[in-house]
């Protein structure tokens, strides 16, 4: 499967939220020669949610793929998975802090899954992070920096959750990641609740402290 045919199977047109699925992994699978390899490509249970809720987005900040393995399993409960990936690839000969090739891999993978499931139109999102997007590293002339961190922009406004009927945020993580912690501090302020589970306990309600100000 193509980039853009993948691209199509999770950015259906009339679906809402796909406008936020992010093209650039989906550009880089048509040219990438080193796509990696899924260790265990298998769809999780999830036991930590049931059902959708109509008020409800979730964002799955996890390891490389396992958001999308993840967000397959919460599609076939009726979520409609939104990948958020916006990592580049290294040029060759170099080492990349972030693997985005087992990522471009997984999303084909997932493509195929998707045929498979029908989702409504007006699902709920569940947004696909990659928790490692944030490893830095000192500069070194041999390593590629392609960390990279969630924005405002990246995401529907908080204006735009609640015109929907999102009110509630529920962040799969071992913790809410400063870029993201940066985006729900401000969602908080306008009405929006933050909850918070690593996939065991279900979701607790959190307050989202106001984070340092980011250097310049």
């Amino acid at each position: 499967m193509k980039g853009r045919l993948a691209f199509q199977k999770w950015a259906p047109k009339g679906a809402r939220w796909t406008d936020w699925v992010r093209p650039v992994p989906f550009v880089l699978i048509d040219t990438d020669g080193r796509l990696g390899t899924m260790t265990n490509p298998t769809i999780p249970n999830v036991n930590y949610i049931e059902g959708v809720h109509k008020d409800t987005a979730i964002f799955l900040d996890l390891p490389g793929y396992e958001s999308v393995k993840e967000g397959l399993a919460l599609a076939s409960l009726g979520w409609r998975p939104i990948p958020l990936y916006n990592g580049t690839n290294e040029q060759p000969g170099a080492m990349a802090l972030v693997d985005n090739h087992t990522i471009e891999s997984a999303l084909l993978w997932g493509a195929t899954e998707l045929q498979k499931i029908k989702i409504p139109t007006d699902a709920p999102p569940v947004f696909l992070l990659d928790s490692y997007r944030t490893h830095r590293h000192k500069m070194n002339v041999s390593v590629f920096d392609n960390s990279w961190d969630i924005y405002p922009q990246d995401i529907p406004s908080a204006e735009y959750f609640l015109r929907h009927g999102i009110n509630k945020i529920i962040v799969r993580g071992n913790s809410i990641q400063i870029d993201l912690q940066r985006i729900l501090y401000t969602f908080q302020k306008k009405g929006i609740t933050t909850l918070l589970t690593d996939g065991l306990e279900k979701p607790k309600e959190v307050s989202v402290k106001k984070p340092p100000r980011k250097n310049r």
